[in-house]
C-alpha cells in the first residue's frame, strides 16, 4: 500500500459501543478557498465542517503542503490542511497525493471517527493536465461491524478522461470482498449524469437517485445548478441525504457539500 500519512492508534474508547449508524460527508475544499480564490477561508471551513457532526469526512482537493501560502496568509495552519480540518473531533485521516509541484501538493482525504486499518491512493491521472486520484480506505467501526471500505473521488473535467477513471474505480470495486458495505464519494464532475450507468453493474447505489431520483444539483454552490458530487453505496441503507447550500457553506467553496446518514 502506497501510504502519504501515518495511520493512527484510536483510543480504547473506540473499542466499546458498537455503531451501525453513521454519517458521511463529501466536500470539495477547493485548497481552503472561496470561490475565484478571492479568500482564505479555511478556518471558517473547519467550523462549518465540525458543525455536521459528520462521522467520516470525505474532502477533495485540500492541500498537504504549500511553501509561498503560510507568508501571504497570516492564518494559514502549521499543519496540513487535512489535520488541520480533522483538529480533535477527527482522530484518524488518511491523505493522497494527486498534484505535486514546487510549491507543494493537494489530493484527496478522508477524516474518520472510526479507525483507518489501512489506505492507499490510486494516481488515475490521464493526459498530463489534471492530476487526479482514488484514496481508498478500510474503516473499522467499534463493535462486531464488518469492515466498511471508502473511496473518496475526484474525477477529471474531460468526458473520456472520466469514463477511463470510471473503469479504474471499477477495477478498484472488483478487488473488495463482494459482501463488504461500501461507500465511494466525492466530486465526480459528471455534469452529463452518466457515472450511474457506468456503475451500476458494480452494485453501486448513488443516495440521492435512490431517494429523490436524481443526483444532488452542487456546482456552483451559490446557485447550485450541476449534478457534480456524488455518494455512492453498496450494502448500506441510506437516511436524510442533504445539499448543505446554505449560509455559510454558499461562501465556503465552490462545491456545495453532500451529507447522509448510511446504516448497516
Amino acid at each position: 500500500m502506497s501510504h502519504d500519512t501515518p495511520v493512527h492508534t484510536p483510543s480504547p474508547a473506540a473499542e466499546q459501543a458498537s455503531v451501525r449508524r453513521f454519517t458521511v460527508l463529501t466536500v470539495n475544499t477547493h485548497k481552503g478557498f472561496t470561490a475565484l480564490n478571492r479568500r482564505f477561508i479555511l478556518p471558517e471551513l473547519r467550523e462549518a465542517v465540525r458543525s455536521v457532526a459528520a462521522d467520516v469526512v470525505f474532502l477533495q482537493e485540500v492541500h498537504g503542503s504549500h511553501e509561498q501560502h503560510p507568508q501571504r496568509y497570516e492564518n494559514w495552519p502549521s499543519m496540513p490542511q487535512y489535520e488541520f480540518l480533522a483538529d480533535s473531533i477527527w482522530p484518524q485521516f488518511a491523505y493522497g497525493r494527486n498534484a505535486v509541484y514546487p510549491a507543494g501538493d493537494h489530493g484527496n482525504a478522508l477524516l474518520s471517527k472510526f479507525q483507518i486499518v489501512a489506505y492507499d491512493n490510486l494516481d488515475v491521472s490521464l493526459g498530463g493536465h489534471e492530476s487526479r486520484g482514488l484514496l481508498h480506505c478500510v474503516l473499522r467501526l467499534p463493535g462486531d461491524a464488518p469492515q466498511v471500505h471508502a473511496v473518496c473521488v475526484h474525477l477529471g473535467l474531460r468526458e473520456s478522461h472520466r469514463q477511463q477513471q470510471l473503469h479504474l474505480l471499477l477495477q478498484l470495486i472488483a478487488e473488495l470482498p463482494v459482501d463488504a458495505p461500501l461507500i465511494v464519494a466525492g466530486d465526480f464532475n459528471d455534469w452529463r449524469q452518466r457515472a450511474d450507468a457506468q456503475l451500476a453493474p458494480s452494485g453501486l447505489r448513488e443516495a440521492f437517485v435512490s431517494l429523490h431520483g436524481k443526483p444532488a444539483r452542487s456546482f456552483p454552490a451559490r446557485l447550485p445548478l450541476l449534478r457534480l458530487d456524488r455518494i455512492y453505496v453498496r450494502h448500506l441503507k441510506v437516511h436524510r441525504p442533504q445539499v448543505l447550500a446554505v449560509h455559510p457553506w454558499s461562501h465556503l467553496s465552490d462545491h456545495a457539500p453532500l451529507s447522509v446518514e448510511v446504516e448497516l
